[in-house]
């Protein structure tokens, strides 16, 4: 078969991913209009006050089972408040992954520190490791990112974190509702954040959470998030908590959004079902393809379904099959984020970001590359500087997971990848009950 002359299997495109957009419906609605309608959209006072952050936070916290939840403005300031409070700064050092978003980098370079680069595993997040042979006596802490809706190796990393005294930031803007071993993402490590961006499982459009359970770095977050002081029970200023003084950043979440957030909430386990369902049916399709394997779930059933991530014996036959698929009609309206090859998955990647790679400085004097605090602090960013992981992201396709796929769509889906398959490695099917269910630290899945 020509791998030039594929015939289209869709003439439209796949629904976008957007999975917590796909579940809105009136709820929403009225859950705005009542808000503007009390004319009180600020958090902490109004005309008639509604407590809907207060209350997202409560319901929030239940859903994880943890103790604290600080609702802000979005994920990337989320990671600035869990950080501030962390109190990282110059002369630190952050273990990041490779693969990531760049809002992690951005964080650390920000409050003065120096992002270390380690490489990721088989999970496709970091490799506990490599972790591990990256730590200096600069080292402060690890940002485990939790990429593509499914948990890392997160126990190894909190053993890592752990036994080398240092702090463990879980990022689960993209794992939303992921469970290990029955326990949600997020309660894993000294601190978690989430993010509600368009893109999440659950979504408000921009928003996000900082979670604790240490009740120290709580105050102190709610202090960076809001004027700089913490608050107490009755959510007034605690001017005598001097332990938690900081400079605020304002990135207070408003009562619109936490009402939208709210009823979001409490259809995301429907939203994740929904993807988990697409998900298993076209992996079952795609075992008897020996050449392929998948990103290994630490837990399969806690695994929020959103992307798929098939790895290719090598660079080449990963993109033939990517450009079959692509001709086939496999993709969304926004064909470069929806079925792409990992390379190209933009700043995902760290030899992406163009800052990074530079080095770009804040102000005009380099900071915070330039500091004398750093001056120990010397890496490359530059492509090769995590050779298992570009090696990984060069063999991996990533396909999105709307949480609407018809049984249509999900045959087209399943159809093109056989065909593609075919084309470029023939026909050949692996033994019968080669994979059973749960099977996931031992033999490769999805």
């Amino acid at each position: 078969m020509s791998l030039d002359l594929e015939k289209p299997i869709r003439t439209r495109p796949l629904p976008d991913e957007f999975p917590g957009v796909h579940s809105m419906d009136e709820d929403e609605a009225e859950a705005a209009i009542r808000i503007i309608r009390s004319k009180s959209l600020y958090r902490y006072y109004g005309v008639h006050p509604q407590h809907e952050v207060s209350s997202f936070e409560e319901e929030f916290a239940r859903f994880l089972e943890a103790r604290h939840v600080l609702a802000v403005t979005s994920g990337t300031s989320a990671l600035h408040v869990a950080l501030s409070a962390l109190k990282i700064g110059p002369g630190d050092e952050v273990i990041v992954p490779a693969y990531m978003w760049v809002s992690v980098v951005a964080a650390v370079v920000n409050l003065g520190a120096i992002p270390v680069l380690a490489e990721i595993d088989d999970t496709f997040g970091l490799d506990p490791r490599d972790v591990e042979r990256r730590i200096t006596p600069r080292t402060a802490g690890i940002v485990a990112v939790h990429m593509n809706g499914c948990a890392v190796n997160i126990h190894r990393l909190a053993e890592v974190a752990r036994r080398n005294g240092i702090f463990l930031l879980e990022d689960c803007a993209q794992c939303v509702g992921a469970t290990v071993g029955g326990q949600r993402v997020g309660t894993f490590g000294d601190m978690a954040i989430f993010s509600f961006q368009l893109n999440k499982n659950m979504t408000v459009g921009e928003a996000g959470a900082v979670v604790t359970n240490d009740e120290r770095l709580y105050r102190k977050a709610v202090a960076v998030h809001d004027a700089g002081y913490s608050r107490g029970l009755d959510e007034d200023l605690q001017m005598d908590d001097i332990a938690s003084y900081s400079w605020g950043r304002g990135v207070r979440l408003d009562e619109l959004r936490a009402a939208v957030l709210r009823v979001q909430l409490g259809k995301v386990e429907t939203t994740i079902s929904r993807m988990r369902r697409s998900k298993n049916r076209i992996l079952e399709s795609l075992y008897a393809h020996q050449q392929l394997s998948f990103r290994r779930r630490v837990d399969a059933a806690g695994d929020t379904s959103c992307f798929l991530l098939t790895i290719f014996p090598d660079r080449d036959s990963a993109r033939q099959v990517n450009r079959l698929m692509r001709q086939h009609g496999i993709a969304t309206k926004s064909p470069d984020t929806s079925n792409v090859l990992l390379a190209n998955y933009g700043m995902h990647i760290y030899s992406n970001i163009p800052a990074l790679v530079q080095k770009t400085g804040t102000d005009k004097r380099g900071f915070p590359w330039t500091l004398a605090e750093n001056r120990d602090s010397v890496y490359s960013y530059a492509h090769g500087a995590c050779p298992a992981s570009d090696d990984l992201f060069e063999r991996t396709q990533l396909l999105v997971v709307p949480s609407c796929l018809t049984a249509q769509d999900e045959d087209d889906i399943v159809e093109s990848f056989h065909r593609a398959l075919d084309a470029v490695f023939g026909s050949v099917a692996a033994p019968a009950n080669r994979f059973t269910a749960g099977e996931c630290l031992i033999t490769p899945c999805g």
